[in-house]
């Protein structure tokens, strides 16, 4: 639908300037510059990424201890990190050697509603991991008739649901606005903010986009870190060390995820009339598009032992 409205607004000459056809991507250095540099090193990054959470994926999927709640959740988090990373780094990798940098309006749109579909989904995701490790932790006893299969495939739905749904009404307002002078972006990839700044009418509403994002991300916080301040005063009253120890390990690689996620979603989305420098910018968007993906691999994997014995002997069982 806002593909079609996309179209109508193509071709439109607005007050006697011809309509933007396209957006050119400012932040990013020359080949001779740097470029390639950087090429290498996100392309490695990149190839991490995938590598690491298609393995995390894989390897729950054919072990049968690991087919527990938590380890389900953790899969469907490493699946949407695949798709989420690659919304925005192969375009980032081809800008990065490219001598036009640019992106269509519609390509810039597509981008948007996935990155943002996406990790709308790995947060609605997160929250029910923390709901999962709350139930385990705080009513053991309980755990097995709450958290069925049932339940975990309705939270991975509604997640995935919330996602996709809630960003579709902001992309269709967008389709529809007039694009007709400067088309640089200063930032490295298509988000709400720098694009709205391009458009040649008025775009207040972006008070409100900027209220809904605010909403979505405090729910979301204050469930999760509600859950595991109730989930860490529940472990310090165990009375054995052994047995703290082992609660807290269940628990430290989601707690790790979530602050890394949060803390960059929120200097990036919560500062309302706050700005930032291009270099700060652009520092913090490669924080939640780049490093917490390129970490959730590592702190799910070599943090947790049960993933690293799965991950040998399926590493194993291929030789």
């Amino acid at each position: 639908f806002f593909f079609l409205l996309l179209q109508m607004t193509k071709g439109i000459e607005i007050e006697n300037h011809t309509a933007v056809t396209e957006f050119f991507f400012s932040a990013f250095p020359d080949l001779e510059k740097g470029g390639l540099l950087f090429f290498i090193l996100l392309l490695l990054i990149y190839g991490f990424i995938i590598t690491g959470n298609l393995m995390i994926f894989i390897v729950i999927q054919l072990d049968v201890a690991l087919h527990t709640p938590m380890y389900f959740f953790i899969s469907v988090l490493s699946f949407l990190e695949i798709w989420y990373t690659t919304t925005t780094i192969p375009k980032m990798l081809t800008n990065l050697i490219s001598l036009q940098k640019t992106i269509s309006i519609a390509g810039c749109l597509l981008q948007m509603y996935f990155f943002h579909s996406l990790g709308i989904s790995e947060g609605c995701l997160l929250t029910a991991m923390a709901i999962d490790r709350y139930v385990a932790i705080c009513k053991p006893l309980h755990y097995p008739t709450i958290v069925t299969p049932r339940l975990c495939a309705q939270l991975t739905a509604g997640s995935c649901l919330c996602g996709f749904l809630l960003v579709l009404p902001e992309i269709v307002w967008i389709s529809t606005l007039p694009f007709c002078g400067p088309n640089q972006i200063h930032q490295i990839f298509c988000d709400f903010t720098p694009v709205l700044h391009l458009a040649c009418t008025d775009t207040s509403l972006i008070v409100i986009v900027d209220a809904i994002h605010a909403a979505e991300i405090l729910g979301s916080f204050l469930v999760i870190a509600l859950s595991y301040i109730r989930i860490i005063l529940v472990i310090l009253r165990i009375p054995s060390a052994e047995g703290r120890h082992k609660a807290f390990s269940t628990c430290a690689a989601h707690i790790a995820v979530f602050l890394l996620f949060f803390g960059s979603v929120a200097l990036m989305y919560l500062r309302f009339s706050a700005t930032y420098s291009v270099f700060w910018d652009t520092a913090i968007a490669i924080t939640f598009v780049v490093l917490a993906p390129f970490l959730n691999p590592i702190i799910y994997s070599l943090r947790n032992k049960d993933m690293k014995e799965a991950i040998k002997k399926f590493l194993c069982s291929q030789k």
